[in-house]
């Protein structure tokens, strides 16, 4: 059965450390909310998930409203932990923790979650959205790390240039059969931001 996600990377949001799940999205973030609902608008979406963090609920909120949609919380589509809490990685050994995770795919630096950890619960709870909605369009609000690391589970051309070269926002229209990812189109492009 074939069945359409549209998988939607949160808006620009500032990062401040130890504020992971709860930092919010800026006003540049905020307002491209907007596009990414008038983006979506004419497109069949029939369910929004989305990670529990608040900048992935911020993103997809204004689409569900316009969907007359409740936002379903999916903890498992939250981002992807590359260092433990109390590891105070640089952006440098992040860059590089996640360069090497798309050839070693149980890497992580301490107390992180590798690849295989990451897509093990996402791709999971996507496989039984699939079979569970089958035939429906699902928009699902996520993180860069964990879209990136489901992307390459599926095809191996989404590596380490996509992740580093994803957008925030990023949107994502991917066809499934099966279960199969059968075609990955992007939607959000430069000129939109």
């Amino acid at each position: 059965m074939r069945a359409t996600v549209y998988m939607i990377r949160h808006a620009e949001s500032v990062y401040k450390h130890g504020e992971e799940s709860s930092r919010g999205l800026s006003e540049k973030g905020l307002r491209d909310t907007l596009q990414v609902r008038e983006l979506l608008a004419k497109e069949e979406i029939h369910l929004v998930f989305s990670s529990p963090y608040i900048r992935a609920v911020q993103t997809v909120q204004p689409l569900a409203d316009a969907k007359g949609l409740h936002v379903q919380l999916c903890e498992e589509f939250r981002e992807r932990s590359i260092a433990g809490d109390d590891v105070a990685a640089s952006w440098e050994q992040v860059v590089g923790a996640m360069r090497r995770s798309f050839t070693d795919k149980d890497y992580a630096l301490p107390g992180g979650e590798s690849a295989n950890e990451a897509c093990l619960r996402a791709v999971t709870a996507m496989e039984e959205l699939l079979r569970g909605f089958a035939g429906q369009g699902i928009a699902v609000g996520t993180h860069g790390r964990i879209m990136s690391a489901m992307l390459h589970h599926w095809d191996a051309n989404y590596g380490f240039d996509f992740w580093q070269n994803a957008s925030m926002p990023d949107v994502y229209k991917l066809s499934f059969d099966g279960g199969r990812l059968v075609d990955a189109e992007r939607m959000w492009t430069p000129e939109a931001e």
